[in-house]
């Protein structure tokens, strides 16, 4: 038997680091990403690894061999999971192979805001010299950063603010608070009465219907001029309308951007006029290193699901597993 794959990405060095170890799967790289375009071809395949683009419920219901959807990532948001579940099909994500990688994103973004990375690449290469002087850098230690999300991502995020000598602060309902407070932070749970005391809030949640929005107008509005909000998370958890209206009023000192509503951005998005914000192509899980675990992870999923011993912890509907 021939297993047949469609992937919605390149093909990189991980997935084949996987799969050209077996001669029963078939790999097909689909560039047309359109809903149609993947609903008129869905019913020839038994998995289908996923990049963004979004994968619904009437693509799911063409897919009459789809044994496994993994994604090359851990975000799903774009993916129609209770149709999956339905389905009986199991939706599988990558781990933490690009935890690190993001969490190290998050704290560049820091970084570069902090020493004012952008502002003065730009003024050097005019001459000007005294922006040192009229806008001068801060250290990050002794800040105090609020990291939403003690996930994957946000557990590691925490040491290396540490290790900048920042005050860390972490709010997630959905652990166990001790964790929080061994890993070096101090847990919160009214996140939003802490906005005024913090220098900087990193987004670091999955985006769902609690998450959707919830830095708006009236967060940013709390928080104090000389502050930051990065997100390496998924786009409009942070409002960016709101952001838009906080940076160009100078409510809140800037912003570092990963993911955005609409991508690719276009050219004309409205936060790209605006000089104190650093943005990224939703490049925050992506590197060399992490490409290549993401790839080898989502490929070893496939795998795995197909020889019939697919590890539940990857999974997120892993209640279809036992159907």
């Amino acid at each position: 038997m021939t297993y047949r794959v469609m992937l919605q990405m390149p093909y990189t060095s991980g997935l084949r680091s996987v799969f050209d170890e077996r001669d029963d799967i078939e790999v097909e790289r689909f560039t047309e990403l359109s809903e149609d375009n993947i609903l008129q071809h869905i019913g020839n395949y038994d998995a289908a690894i996923l990049g963004v683009a979004p994968f619904t419920r009437r693509i799911i219901a063409s897919a009459a061999r789809l044994k496994i959807v993994a994604r090359h990532g851990v975000g799903y948001d774009a993916v129609d999971v209770p149709a999956l579940t339905e389905a009986g099909v199991p939706l599988a994500v990558v781990g933490t192979a690009n935890s690190i990688t993001v969490a190290e994103h998050s704290l560049f973004f820091m970084m570069a805001l902090a020493k004012r990375a952008l502002l003065y690449d730009r003024e050097v290469r005019k001459g000007n010299w005294n922006v040192r002087f009229d806008t001068p850098a801060f250290d990050l230690a002794g800040r105090t950063v609020l990291i939403l999300g003690f996930g994957r991502i946000g557990r590691r995020l925490v040491p290396m603010c540490a290790a900048m000598g920042m005050k860390v602060l972490v709010h997630d309902p959905y652990v166990i608070q001790d964790a929080i407070a061994t890993a070096g932070a101090t847990p919160v749970q009214d996140w939003r009465a802490l906005l005024p005391e913090i220098d900087f809030l990193s987004v670091n949640c999955p985006k769902n219907d609690e998450t959707d929005g919830m830095v708006g107008t009236a967060e940013l509005a709390a928080m104090k001029p000389t502050a930051f909000v990065v997100n390496t998370a998924r786009g409009n958890i942070v409002d960016e309308k709101a952001l838009y209206g906080a940076l160009r009023d100078r409510v809140i000192a800037g912003a570092g951007i990963d993911p955005f509503v609409v991508e690719p951005a276009s050219a004309d998005e409205p936060l790209f006029e605006l000089d104190n914000i650093i943005v990224s192509p939703h490049s925050a899980g992506v590197t060399e290193e992490s490409m290549f675990r993401m790839g080898a992870a989502a490929a070893r999923n496939v795998v795995d699901c197909f020889d019939g011993r697919l590890d539940p912890d990857n999974v997120i509907n892993a209640e279809v597993l036992g159907s």
